[in-house]
């Protein structure tokens, strides 16, 4: 264990050296060589890797592992800057005309914080309902038990709102269902097959929901539009 410790912080040093002195191509495979050996993966990984890829002109590459990088470490701001500059550079700017704003909103709300900060929330709150349910229980003081009964109240609500939360995002990282477009020009089909009618384009760096899968082919969503493509042309997050 200590070895391979020695090892990936070696590769992290000398693909940071690489990046510095402009080698892009061989700072992305050092920082490729240490995803491969970490078994939980740093969200600082991911976005030094990102910048590789954009220094290239790699933009799906560069989403790519920006969205995994804010999957592990959500708050990022440079990981969610420089994601919204390289979504800035794709072609395809395609919007959701029929989400209701709430939804969005409870999304943004959703992904504020990773799995495990939701859970560690959860767990501190609920702890904190324990004790002011046994002071609200034992107190004889009405302000003690009129102040307890209200903060139990919230801690209540922020344990729900945590445990609801973890859940939803344990359920979208299983599932894995949103990816990235990662070839140049795509074009989706009405059906599972290359005769199918060509229905709509969409180009590298396209982020798309997948809702089915059959065979090599899968059913994608973007935006308003729903297709299907070949699994070969994305990559998920």
């Amino acid at each position: 264990m200590k070895l391979l410790l020695i090892i990936l912080s070696s590769l992290f040093a000398d693909a940071n050296a690489q990046y510095a002195a402009g080698n892009y191509a061989e700072a992305v495979s050092l920082y490729e060589q240490q995803l491969e050996l970490e078994q939980t993966p740093a969200a600082e990984i991911y976005y030094n890797l990102g910048n590789a890829y954009f220094k290239q002109e790699e933009l799906a590459q560069a989403i790519l592992c920006y969205e995994r990088c804010l999957r592990l470490a959500p708050s990022m701001r440079d990981a969610k800057h420089n994601l919204a500059f390289a979504q800035s550079r794709i072609q395809d700017n395609i919007q959701d005309t029929n989400t209701f704003f709430i939804r969005n909103w409870l999304i943004s709300f959703r992904n504020l914080m990773s799995e495990s900060e939701w859970i560690v929330l959860s767990v501190v709150c609920f702890f904190l309902l324990l004790a002011m349910a046994l002071l609200f229980a034992l107190s004889r003081e009405p302000h003690l038990r009129k102040t307890s009964f209200y903060i139990a109240l919230v801690a209540l609500i922020v344990t729900f709102i945590g445990v609801i939360n973890a859940g939803r995002l344990h359920h979208r990282d299983s599932i894995r269902e949103e990816a990235i477009i990662t070839q140049g020009v795509v074009n989706a089909k009405s059906s599972p097959d290359r005769s199918g009618t060509d229905l709509f384009t969409i180009h590298e760096g396209t982020k798309v929901n997948i809702k089915e899968e059959l065979g090599e082919w899968c059913r994608i969503t973007v935006g308003n539009y729903v297709g299907w493509i070949k699994l070969s042309n994305l990559e998920r997050i």
